[in-house]
């Protein structure tokens, strides 16, 4: 079957889905869906949360399609930018939940509400160190630490020089260390993989 809007430009599209057409929006997906769903499986190494990444960025861009705006850019790169936004997000979700998990089974294996209560406590100092970092620097630690990327696939992902991911890493864990070392408490490691004792 024809696609009917098939001659029309990618930006042309992304205004007829501001004016909720939603044969341009299926038009965009045919053109998007699958590098989109590419780019949600190299951030998140799972296909259904790879899917759920593909869906959330394809209704945001119908919810949000009016504020698109093609003098900053092309229509394909905000998608994708939408794609990646989606898929930190859900990696962000997946390691609360994660977290949360441990702090249960840990409060479960302890039998101790202190320990439970110490766990969270450390991760939500964490948590709360990492909001106050900047964006770039955040992403960065994020997905390594989070979602096991190495600094050079960091850069492939990002589209940024290896040395660009290497000192936003450093800046952002320098300065998490010097948020988490707050007087009177003591620091807490927490990078995967580190033991509090």
């Amino acid at each position: 079957m024809p696609r009917e809007l098939a001659h029309l430009s990618d930006e042309a599209l992304v205004l007829l889905a501001a004016r909720s057409e939603q044969s341009a929006l299926a038009e965009l997906y045919d053109r998007y869906g699958r590098p989109a769903y590419g780019l949600a499986l190299r951030i998140l190494r799972d296909d259904t949360l790879a899917e759920d990444a593909v869906q959330e960025a394809f209704t945001s861009l119908w919810r949000t399609a009016s504020r698109f705006v093609p003098e900053r850019g092309k229509a394909s790169t905000w998608i994708l930018t939408l794609v990646h936004r989606k898929s930190v997000d859900i990696v962000r979700r997946e390691q609360r939940r994660r977290a949360d998990a441990l702090v249960e089974e840990a409060g479960a294996q302890a039998g101790a509400a202190d320990e439970e209560a110490w766990l969270r406590l450390q991760r939500e100092r964490v948590q709360h160190a990492l909001r106050q970092l900047p964006d770039q620097q955040r992403e960065a630690i994020e997905l390594a630490y989070y979602g096991g990327f190495t600094q050079s696939e960091l850069a492939e992902r990002l589209g940024q020089p290896l040395g660009t991911i290497k000192s936003r890493m450093f800046a952002g864990l320098a300065r998490l260390r010097e948020l988490l070392e707050e007087p009177g408490i003591e620091r807490t490691p927490w990078a995967p993989g580190t033991s509090t004792s």
